[in-house]
């Protein structure tokens, strides 16, 4: 028999990036008094990641809870960018509501439309929190417009339209009902999640089951199955299994005595004597654990099935570091060690597909939901101490009706000067983007909307911040399949390749910079094959970055001048995804990132040139 628990609320923060959840999470922990007086607590708490810190973004979705008024609410942070939809998808079953947050001066966006989309489709009526309307030229009533025309494209129930708004400055710390009243405190939010979220309801007579949402994994105590208690209870001791439905890919059964139930406040996890069902909780126990199993009874077993997560839209392929530098900086260097590490990831990271490549047994085909996706998994690697070469991102297509290759599309919001509209306007056409709106937004500035190709994205992003002159914001979405819009050519300029091993020098990079733009600088170790620079002409070019000066016993008019060198551009790894051809790959390393050809020597890479042409002309 269901149970309404009224003494717990489980509810999900879900917004476009930027739009201030986990800001506000940060409020709604103060307000609850989780924080001890005095405490010193860093900005955006629940961003507990490095990377996360570093970019500004939310990552990996995380629990905590408050307790107001005697109740226990539960919350979970989400990410708020499009390559983590995958995180988004899989804890809204955790929830019985959502709190939307949408930014007083953007309004809704992409990714609104997205993460909106995946809690209507479980049945999740929203709570929209219009944020950041201490900000100036904010409209508020305009937002409220725009979300409810969004709900009614959406195909939102008249329940789900009939939604509770409440205005917030997560950064100062307020909530009001009405613009008209008195800041004070975010009570008001706390009071309308009361109000508006349904207690939490199961069986806690039922068996037992709990999907894993989430993971975490300490060095005390194993691996943590994090997710919503959908029936049944459970406490330290009891026997149970972890079991995977018959759906799976692979089957998988263990059984396992509890080591430990753990609850949520604030930042800290606390012991429970008991769990039951409707709680969001973590159990302790188990040796493996994936995203997805289920936590069951062993003599009345509940399983439920896999959890359904987007396919991802961008694959790259992740191999061995063979270069010359090989093994001098990184402490796990061989294919062993980048199968496990990467199939350890897909255990938490569903969004993510991992593929063995046939005949090369060095590398792997990695798909994901778009570059920032991918290249968070690889800087995480290479903190961890690993060495790799990863290649150019290439989009997944599919075959569609009447055998029409299908390829991805995107929609895309940019916010820009309107002076630098013209320059972004003609590189997305050039890259096959067609424009679906263009509006003011704000003093001097304008709203592009596009639909494009997403490997028209690949490469632009780098471009379009030096376009903007740093001042342009570009939000994407994945949209749907369409038919192939047709080739692209993603750059323009062809490439320096150092022709020899050795240390460049400053007299050799004083005569190269007058043919491009330099990635490195003097006294920087080069082998062949090595990307030094970027080509002023289209075609790539070999060169000698460590060539010496010829030392003679004549002293010339000019023996002593100075030599000045254009600073060289500095390397980011987005950058170097974006920058690189099919023919090369970026090599990642705890210390370094180096751009390089495939093939390593020149005249091999030739000869293979040679024969691909001649191939295309047949």
């Amino acid at each position: 028999m269901t149970v309404v628990q009224q003494n717990f609320r489980n509810v999900a923060i879900i917004a476009h990036v930027d739009h201030g959840k986990t800001t506000l999470v940060d409020g709604l922990l103060r307000q609850a008094g989780t924080f001890r007086a005095g405490e010193v607590v860093a900005e955006r708490a629940m961003d507990s990641n490095d990377l996360e810190r570093e970019r500004g973004i939310t990552i990996l979705s995380k629990v905590t809870a408050v307790s107001w008024k005697g109740v226990r609410v539960n919350l979970v942070d989400t990410p708020g960018h499009a390559d983590f939809g995958g995180e988004v998808e899989r804890v809204l079953g955790m929830v019985d509501s959502v709190l939307l947050v949408v930014d007083a001066y953007e309004g809704p966006m992409p990714q609104t439309r997205f993460v909106t989309q995946k809690a209507f489709e479980m049945g999740l009526r929203p709570i929209v929190v219009v944020n950041k309307i201490d900000r100036p030229s904010v409209e508020p009533e305009k937002v409220v417009d725009a979300v409810f025309d969004l709900f009614v494209s959406l195909g939102a129930t008249d329940a789900q339209l009939d939604f509770p708004v409440i205005y917030a400055s997560g950064r100062s710390g307020y909530a009001v009902n009405n613009l008209t009243d008195e800041p004070k405190d975010l009570a008001p939010l706390l009071d309308l999640i009361l109000e508006r979220v349904p207690p939490a309801a199961g069986d806690p007579d039922g068996p037992l089951c709990m999907q894993v949402a989430t993971l975490d994994y300490d060095d005390y105590l194993g691996y943590m199955a994090i997710g919503r208690m959908r029936s049944g209870r459970c406490k330290v001791g009891d026997r149970i299994v972890v079991t995977r439905h018959p759906d799976a890919a692979s089957p998988r059964k263990e059984e396992f005595r509890i080591q430990k139930v753990l609850g949520f406040q604030g930042l800290k996890r606390f012991e429970l004597a008991e769990a039951v069902a409707g709680d969001v909780v973590a159990i302790t126990g188990m040796s493996e654990l994936s995203v997805g199993e289920t936590l069951t009874s062993i003599t009345n077993p509940v399983v439920l099935p896999p959890l359904k997560v987007d396919a991802p839209t961008i694959s790259m392929t992740f191999r061995v570091n063979d270069g010359p530098f090989a093994g001098k900086e990184g402490k796990y260097l061989t294919s062993r060690h980048l199968r496990e590490r990467l199939f350890r990831e897909i255990k938490s990271n569903v969004a993510l597909r991992v593929a063995e490549i046939e005949n090369d047994a060095s590398a792997f085909k990695v798909s994901g939901r778009g570059e920032l996706h991918l290249s968070v998994l690889i800087e995480t690697m290479r903190r961890e101490g690993y060495e790799l070469c990863v290649s150019q991102p290439q989009v997944i297509t599919q075959i569609g009706p009447d055998e029409v290759l299908m390829e991805p599309y995107e929609d895309a919001v940019i916010d820009l000067e309107e002076q630098y509209a013209g320059a972004v306007i003609e590189e997305l056409g050039r890259r096959l983007g067609k424009m679906q709106a263009m509006r003011p937004s704000g003093p001097g500035r304008v709203r592009l909307e596009y639909r494009i190709p997403s490997r028209g994205l690949i490469g632009y992003r780098s471009q379009f911040q030096t376009d903007t002159r740093g001042t342009g914001v570009l939000y994407t979405q994945l949209a749907d399949y369409a038919p192939w819009g047709g080739g692209i050519k993603s750059r323009v300029n062809g490439v320096l390749i150092a022709s020899e091993e050795g240390v460049s020098n400053a007299y050799a990079l004083f005569t190269l910079q007058e043919r491009g733009q330099l990635f490195i600088g003097p006294s920087v170790k080069v082998y062949p094959g090595m990307i030094v620079g970027i080509h002023a002409r289209d075609n790539d070019l070999v060169v000698n970055p460590n060539k010496t000066k010829k030392l003679t016993n004549i002293r010339s008019a000019g023996a002593d001048e100075k030599l000045i060198l254009a600073p060289p551009r500095q390397i980011t790894l987005e950058y170097a995804l974006e920058f690189i051809n099919e023919d090369e790959y970026v090599e990642v390393t705890p210390q370094s990132l180096r751009l390089r050809k495939s093939v390593l020597d020149h005249n091999l890479r030739k000869r293979f040139e040679k024969v691909a042409s001649a191939g295309e002309d047949d």
